[in-house]
């Protein structure tokens, strides 16, 4: 970490976006340092010890419990920060898995007090109030994660080729089959994670509409489904889908939950590709859900991706039980069952230490795989670029190749103490998705009386798929 960020450079760095625990910034300077670079700035709670000026750098690293889970990493306990920790487990465990050539672990760089200070200062008006309300950038933490932009192709120059970068985050790809989930659950193994989670936000207010994307079909292989997949997240696109130009968003949100995709918006999204994507009005969009679907498939990103999230073979149904074995608690969720019922998990509990932190280490990196985004940049290729290595798709339509690269972003570590989080979020989605079925039928039932007593049954509607 031998650069460090002083006051005066803080100018320099603009609001990309930001996550529960992480603020992004990309680089808009000169200096050669860190043309094509972003830095993700560890963000503190308002009303948590950080805001009332105590540091609470090294009480947050791995707990004991958490060195005896990640015992075969060494990298991994012999750190004392949370953020180090972080950058380790990108590097050791999760690159391993998802492959060296797609994922960047960063490098740690020093930041000043003030170069904080004055970025909190200056991104506050970009960001969506409700983050503002939530954090700011933790001063007290004097290091930053430095990273490629893989939004750009980067030269060297500061001035970056044109190209487009699609920024999606994919979401859990399977059904879980899982032996260890309740029968009252079975939905679970019919129904998405994501889509009963959205019904569950719906009703908490955090979405205006249920999506349209179902991860079932960007993960099927299939070339129709996929490119289904990818209109769905571009009509409704939420915090799943952002697009770049050169750099800069174009469509999406920054930080927050974006608008669904309007005629207007789609007209000004259509009309800034055309920079990039030579060919009719009306057509730009079509033929970018074509290089996307052509880039995951040649790339094999997903069934990567799809395998790490697979390690999670129990569900956290079963999951939570190993947890209790590691922490050496009363299991409380057996506590709650009877004695029928809590015969299902006998055999988790018997189950040696070991077994039980593997599955609890296997299911927390697949927690990262479900919850990390993938970021595919394109740029047209010139001739004198014939020399350089990408991947790189044809577009026929176009007569264009584009070169491409594609990277995981967003892997962060999932602490141990979260599982109980987990464990209860998941009880909240599945009996908010029952407790729609249930209204939803008795709705039915209203609609059958009505029409048997001779009322005219409301017109059926047809769900119309925006032509973007």
């Amino acid at each position: 970490m031998a650069l460090t960020l002083k006051e005066e450079d803080a100018a320099d760095w603009v609001y990309r976006g930001e996550g529960a625990v992480n603020l992004v910034l990309a680089y808009a300077g000169s200096s050669p340092s860190f043309i094509g670079k972003v830095i993700r700035l560890r963000k503190a709670p308002k009303n948590g010890l950080e805001a009332k000026g105590v540091s609470v750098r090294n009480s947050i690293a791995l707990t004991p419990q958490e060195r005896i889970l990640w015992k075969d990493v060494d990298q991994l306990i012999s750190s004392s920060d949370k953020e180090i920790v972080g950058q380790l487990y990108v590097e050791h465990v999760m690159k391993p898995l998802l492959g060296s050539n797609y994922v960047d672990a960063g490098t740690h760089i020093l930041v000043t007090r003030e170069f904080l200070e004055l970025v909190e200062k200056n991104v506050t008006d970009q960001r969506p109030v409700w983050r503002v309300d939530a954090a700011q950038v933790d001063t007290h933490c004097d290091f930053g994660l430095l990273m490629s932009d893989h939004s750009l192709f980067a030269h060297g120059s500061p001035r970056p080729s044109p190209c487009i970068s699609v920024e999606i985050k994919p979401k859990c790809g399977f059904l879980p089959f899982s032996r260890f989930i309740s029968e009252g659950n079975a939905s679970k193994r019919r129904i998405t994670r994501f889509e009963m989670h959205q019904i569950l936000k719906l009703h908490q207010g955090e979405i205006s509409r249920l999506s349209e994307y179902n991860p079932l079909d960007l993960f099927s292989g299939s070339t129709e489904r996929i490119q289904k997949a990818i209109k769905g997240l571009l009509i409704t696109p939420q915090n799943n889908f952002r697009v770049f130009l050169n750099g800069s968003l174009i469509l999406g949100g920054l930080g927050g939950v974006a608008k669904n995709t309007d005629v207007c918006i789609a007209q000004k999204f259509e009309d800034e590709l055309k920079s990039v994507i030579e060919v009719d009005d009306g057509l730009c969009t079509e033929n970018l859900l074509n290089l996307v679907t052509e880039a995951l498939q040649k790339s094999g990103v997903l069934d990567k991706l799809l395998e790490v999230q697979k390690l999670d073979s129990v569900d956290i149904e079963g999951v939570i039980h190993a947890y209790y074995n590691i922490t050496s608690e009363q299991c409380m969720v057996c506590k709650e069952l009877s004695e029928e019922q809590a015969k299902i998990y006998a055999s988790l509990h018997s189950a040696s230490f070991d077994e039980s932190l593997r599955i609890v280490k296997d299911y927390l990196i697949a927690a990262t795989a479900k919850d990390c985004s993938l970021m595919l940049c394109f740029r047209p290729r010139n001739e004198e670029d014939s020399g350089l290595v990408y991947n790189n798709v044809y577009l026929e339509s176009t007569k264009q190749t584009f070169d491409f690269k594609v990277y995981f972003i967003d892997l962060d570590l999932k602490r141990l103490s979260k599982v109980r989080d987990y464990y209860e979020l998941d009880k909240k989605i599945v009996s908010r998705y029952r407790q729609k079925i249930k209204m939803d039928r008795g709705r039915n039932e209203v609609t059958g009386l009505k029409a048997c007593n001779g009322h005219p049954l409301p017109a059926t509607g047809i769900a119309v798929v925006e032509q973007l």
